[in-house]
């Protein structure tokens, strides 16, 4: 049986995240599902989601503001 390697990830499913879009505004968003460095969301804001690698996500909307304003 091949045994694959827990990947500890930073969000966790249900989670609400922050991303950078276009560097200048900020998107909330649920965590629907993490996989291999890749999270899944769902937009609050507006309809639909997309799948982002886990580096662009902020756990605050103050840490996102503070990355957008560079």
């Amino acid at each position: 049986m091949l045994k694959l390697p827990i990947m500890n990830t930073k969000f966790k499913p249900g989670a609400i995240v922050y991303l950078i879009g276009n560097n200048h505004f900020i998107e909330e968003a649920t965590v629907v599902m993490t996989v291999a460095g890749f999270v899944t969301i769902r937009f609050t804001e507006r309809n639909g989601g997309t799948r982002v690698r886990e580096s662009r996500l902020y756990p605050t909307k103050e840490e996102a503001e503070a990355i957008a304003k560079i």
